[in-house]
């Protein structure tokens, strides 16, 4: 039997793809550390269940396709914090910052249709792009200069009669950079010049360091019929599972057509949503030890591994993730045989192989992400057996 060239030509995820030869790794008893998902370890707030609980109901019912109004009106006042208004007439609550992606691609591009992205960027963008017919035109940013944007000049000159828009997330994932506003700025200019959608995944918005603020996209004046922001509550409260995320736009024909893409999927999930609403009410301090936290983690491992001599990175300035040039020429090769033969006291390490964070055919086969969502004792020990690994596997 024939399968459709989506389900033949979909990128396998590089975060996901080695999960197996990791759960072969464990089943010999070998200790696994997970540096290659982005999975908090950070507790999920007691708000969230206790919200939960306290809406017991008997019948759990289909809620509103576009997502509970009391969730909205929470988020309302939550960006009001980052002096960002938005209505209810603005936001859809989706399954997951996923579904808003999806949505957001579907409802401004046709199959064929071009959507340019800095790159490296966060692998499942190619398989929503996949999934929609679109095609990634990719903009390859550097190391060296902290893979900030390129120059706007060489952004415009991938701009096609099929481009729809632009897509940046920021702080990033995989490279932890974040967005300047003059960097959104000029972006904001060039959508505008050139008619295009302006999109962002923004779901690491909270989590910047060394005084870095994040600047949205929501922030920007007279782009309000250009702009689309995806997001999520997954990273925000350490809440992967729950699957609720958004789409924010203030165009209300794209609304309505991210709307009728909601009826169709009839609804997101009601408790995880009824959790939000709690984890939403939370004072904005609520962020104050965990950035901290983080901050500390990004430090110990950039400490290590830089320490090494051998491995390329940038301090990142947010999101929890880091994007390392090792010396090797295969980190897909490098990433399954940490797994498969070699260890260090019976454990080993879980990277993700940088090339699938790049349409660019070639691209990022040096590199690999790495996730500090462990906490300092995990980490180093982490680090440590991956800096031993390079060592022996280059011997």
């Amino acid at each position: 039997m024939k399968l459709s060239a989506r389900a033949r030509d979909i990128q396998e995820s590089p975060i996901r793809k080695l999960a197996a030869v990791a759960q072969k790794t464990k089943s010999r008893g070998v200790g696994v550390y997970h540096l290659n998902i982005g999975q908090p370890d950070i507790p999920t707030p007691e708000a969230f269940y206790d919200n939960i609980r306290d809406s017991f109901e008997r019948v759990l019912s289909y809620g509103p396709s576009d997502g509970i109004a009391e969730l909205k009106e929470a988020m309302i006042s939550y960006f009001r914090n980052y002096g960002i208004s938005l209505s209810k007439e603005n936001i859809v609550i989706t399954t997951g910052g996923s579904e808003a992606i999806s949505f957001a691609f579907n409802a401004i591009a046709d199959p064929g249709d071009e959507i340019i992205v800095p790159e490296p960027f966060y692998t499942n963008y190619n398989g929503f792009a996949t999934l929609a017919g679109v095609q990634i035109i990719p903009v390859t940013t550097q190391p060296e200069n902290g893979y900030h944007l390129a120059n706007i000049s060489e952004i415009e000159s991938k701009i096609t009669p099929r481009t729809r828009g632009i897509l940046i997330n920021s702080p990033n994932n995989p490279t932890g950079t974040v967005f300047t506003e003059s960097e959104i700025q000029q972006l904001a200019e060039l959508a505008k010049r050139r008619n295009l959608f302006l999109l962002a995944d923004e779901v690491y918005k909270e989590f910047t360091y060394d005084g870095e603020t994040h600047y949205s996209l929501l922030q920007l004046k007279e782009m309000e019929d250009r702009v689309i922001v995806m997001d999520s509550i997954s990273k925000r409260y350490s809440s992967c599972g729950a699957r609720v995320g958004a789409v924010l736009c203030r165009n209300l024909d794209v609304m309505q057509g991210v709307m009728k893409f909601a009826q169709a999927r009839l609804c997101p999930p009601t408790l995880e949503q009824i959790g939000a609403i709690g984890a939403y009410r939370l004072p904005m301090t609520y962020f104050d030890d965990i950035i901290l936290e983080y901050q500390k983690r990004r430090d110990l491992l950039y400490d290590i591994l830089i320490a090494s001599g051998e491995i390329l990175l940038q301090k990142p300035k947010g999101a929890f993730y880091v994007m390392a040039r090792l010396p090797v020429t295969d980190s897909d090769h490098f990433a399954r045989w940490l797994l498969e033969e070699f260890q260090i006291d019976n454990e080993t390490v879980m990277v993700s192989p940088g090339a699938g964070f790049y349409s660019t055919p070639g691209a990022g086969k040096q590199e690999v992400r790495i996730a500090y969502v462990l906490d300092t004792t995990k980490l180093s020990k982490a680090c440590g057996i991956l800096v031993e690994a390079l060592r022996a596997y280059n011997r």
